[in-house]
């Protein structure tokens, strides 16, 4: 469809320049009686030599031969003009025998001859041009068309990087409640299920509302929670009213997988929060918790989370977040800015 829309467009176009210049001649002679011979063989003639010559190789000459065979382009070129100029010379004569016979001074036939052959070089090189205008925007579009591509195929490959790592997240919080809480690891199987389905049928989307992004990271949150003794407390600070804006899927998910993973010990005090605020179409998250630090034998986790997130965010919104995380007083903080629009 857009390319016929491409093509009646181009094709109007044509019909309106031409259409300009046929009739630009008859503008000049308002309001006074008009030399429809003179007007033909000054200037229509003209034009419609200049048309063949143009649409003979816009359409023909420059694609089957410029780039390839550039020796028979300029053999048809040269034939092709001069047959032209001597019908034209011809056409005069047939037009206006008496006049050319009345003594007068004209440049020779050789000199009239020579300057029509280089008027008619113009729509030549109209013609390659816009060939070749034409092949340079094709090959800009197939190379947007490719990177497009790829940039699909990276991004479809994070978030399927992405969903085992949060499935494998979650079934190790499972298992730990299975030995000494039976039925809190029941109740984490459904929640889990339901977050799966979440993954399943609401993820296969480019974007989601940020209600439905909100929901699905309260449902993990306490998911992960479940698990957790009295010395790990955990805050969220979500919005109560949610504009209507719309985010990747799973976009904030791996800065929560991670202050569970880092933020959470069995013997010290621990504290997370998750906080986000939003300024008109500027998203702000931020997860703060203590700071435990995974040893190299602790292989909970696949450790792709945060280097996912900044990926996807690259690709995603370039130019359009920011992400910056550090360590203070002991407690490690990440925080994600986003423009949405």
């Amino acid at each position: 469809m857009i390319n016929l829309k491409n093509r009646n467009l181009e094709i109007s176009l044509h019909l309106l320049i031409w259409l300009v210049l046929f009739f630009l001649p008859t503008a000049f002679t308002i309001g006074s009686e008009t030399d429809w011979n003179g007007i033909f063989r000054h200037f229509w003639l003209q034009l419609i030599f200049l048309a063949v010559i143009f649409y003979v190789n816009y359409f023909v000459l420059v694609k089957r031969f410029f780039d390839n065979r550039k020796l028979w382009f300029f053999i048809f070129n040269f034939l092709l003009l001069i047959i032209l100029v001597i019908l034209k010379s011809q056409i005069f004569e047939w037009l206006e025998p008496q006049r050319l016979k009345m003594p007068r001074r004209r440049p020779p036939d050789g000199i009239r001859y020579f300057f029509d052959f280089l008027i008619y070089l113009i729509p030549v090189a109209f013609s390659i041009a816009i060939n070749a205008s034409k092949r340079m925007q094709k090959a800009e579009e197939m190379k947007i068309e490719a990177d497009n591509i790829k940039l699909q195929s990276e991004l479809k490959h994070l978030k399927y990087q992405l969903q085992p790592h949060f499935f494998f997240n979650s079934l190790n919080n499972i298992y730990a409640l299975i030995d000494f809480d039976s039925e809190k690891a029941k109740q984490s199987v459904h929640s889990l299920s339901k977050l799966m389905r979440h993954l399943l049928y609401k993820t296969d989307v480019d974007k989601i509302s940020l209600s439905e992004e909100i929901d699905f990271l309260n449902k993990y949150i306490d998911l992960m929670s479940v698990r957790l003794n009295d010395k790990t407390k955990v805050y969220t600070n979500f919005p109560t009213k949610i504009p209507n804006l719309e985010v990747a899927p799973l976009l904030f998910i791996s800065i929560v997988e991670n202050a569970f993973k880092h933020g959470v010990s069995a013997t010290q005090h621990s504290d997370i929060s998750f906080k986000m605020e939003i300024f008109d179409n500027e998203i702000q998250f931020t997860a703060s918790n203590s700071n435990f630090p995974k040893t190299d034998t602790d292989k909970s986790g696949s450790g792709i989370g945060v280097e996912n997130l900044q990926k996807r965010l690259n690709l995603l919104y370039p130019e359009k977040h920011e992400f910056h995380s550090c360590l203070n007083d002991g407690m490690y903080i990440a925080e994600v800015k986003l423009k949405t629009k």
